[in-house]
């Protein structure tokens, strides 16, 4: 082959050549990039766990919009705000008798306050 049969062979192929590595490169990066095929059950899992996070958050939200529903300054739940006052302010009347409990664990605390 002479150099100019090679160089125009060079030139029909360079094309070809480019777009099948361009779309290599994208394919590729379809299988291993952060949202491709291999991560798919990674990105499942975290949106499995996000969905928990928001009905727990939800829930939450929930209790607390019923909460301060019962603290309404115009019709305050009586039991509600006196329970609130003694825990957050230690009032107590001379009549009452407190009876102390053990510390709960900080595990079970938590579980306690769910």
């Amino acid at each position: 082959m002479d150099r100019l049969a090679l160089a125009g062979l060079l030139r029909r192929a360079s094309l070809p050549a480019i777009c099948l590595a361009v779309g290599g490169y994208f394919l590729a990066h379809a299988f291993t990039g952060p949202s491709g095929v291999l991560a798919l059950e990674g990105i499942r899992a975290q949106r499995a766990r996000l969905e928990a996070d928001q009905a727990r958050l939800e829930a939450d939200r929930a209790a607390l919009e019923r909460q301060i529903g019962l603290l309404d300054p115009r019709g305050a739940d009586p039991d509600l705000a006196d329970e609130l006052v003694r825990r957050h302010l230690g009032v107590m009347r001379p009549d009452e008798l407190v009876v102390p409990l053990p510390p709960v664990p900080t595990e079970r605390a938590s579980e306690a306050r769910d």
